[in-house]
């Protein structure tokens, strides 16, 4: 197996140490207060939910989009326009989880009058594990939905050059006393960051996952970086990541694929886009009743 520089040691420590820890990382990179510590309590989210491909692994690569690669860390994303309960915002080029904080506070307070609402967020940059922002709706008695675009892994079913994005989904569900029927999935056999993962820890990643830059199946994590992650369920994974991605970037007029992050005129600019619903359960049926249903249902 090729080599991968990873960390030779590992130890726990408290999660309010450590998304302190990361939260002045963020700071020092110039991120205010705030917004690094929300960036820091989505990645430690992801970790303490087992989705270590988007949890605290990411701080190297989140600090030089900061410092080196034009995300701006005091950027404000805004709401552009709204009509009703369509909402486009303006991500300002600021970390992915910024617009985002922004686009799930607007839906929710949205779908309280509406019933339901949907932001699209253009301008955007990585957002960490969609779960998170969906998640937000329900204690609110509201259903989350939350997806965004991602540069290409994956080839079309049958092809061989990267033009699908694995444009992860996710939805959140409450329930009355179980826990939320949550699902955050992307649509290729595995995310790249888990891919990641696994290179670091120098352990080969399972049969059927990727391949290496020439096409051929590979268990080499280190190899698969460099190639093809494949689709889940080979055809409907595509279509269903092609869809998620044009929910991400046409109502915001996001880059899709490849335009996901360009320069223009100079200077790095961030074209990632998503989207956020929020349904009021209340609007449609009472939200205790299908709470216990969900609570059956679990």
């Amino acid at each position: 197996m090729a080599e991968y520089p990873g960390s030779e040691h590992e130890r726990r420590v408290p999660a309010a140490d450590l998304a302190d820890g990361v939260a002045r990382i963020f700071e020092a990179a110039g991120m205010g207060p705030a917004d690094a510590a929300l960036l820091a309590d989505s990645l430690v989210h992801a970790d303490l939910r087992g989705i270590h491909s988007h949890g605290t692994l990411r701080v190297p690569d989140y600090v030089k989009k900061l410092t080196t690669d034009g995300v701006d860390p005091r950027a404000v994303p805004v709401v552009e326009r709204r009509a009703g309960a369509a909402i486009v915002i303006d991500g300002a080029n600021a970390m992915g989880q910024i617009a985002m904080d922004l686009a799930m506070r607007t839906v929710i307070e949205a779908a309280g009058e509406h019933g339901i609402a949907m932001a699209a967020i253009g301008r955007s940059n990585h957002c960490g594990a969609m779960d998170y922002w969906a998640m937000r709706a329900l204690p609110h008695d509201m259903i989350g939905i939350a997806g965004t675009n991602a540069l290409p892994t994956m080839a079309p079913w049958g092809g061989a050059e990267k033009l699908v994005g694995m444009n992860p989904l996710a939805i959140a569900v409450p329930a009355a006393e179980e826990p939320a029927i949550v699902l955050d999935a992307a649509f290729g056999m595995t995310a790249h960051g888990k891919i990641r993962v696994y290179a670091q820890k120098g352990e080969p990643i399972p049969e059927g996952w990727a391949t290496d830059a020439q096409g051929n199946p590979t268990t080499d994590a280190v190899a698969a970086l460099d190639g093809l992650i494949l689709p889940a369920g080979g055809h409907k994974g595509i279509g269903i990541g092609i869809m998620v991605g044009l929910l991400s970037t046409l109502l915001a007029d996001a880059g899709y694929g490849l335009e996901s992050g360009n320069m223009e005129e100079g200077a790095y600019v961030g074209r990632d886009g998503q989207f956020a619903m929020a349904i009021k359960i209340d609007a449609f049926r009472p939200a205790a009743g299908v709470k216990a249903r969900v609570d059956q249902i679990a």
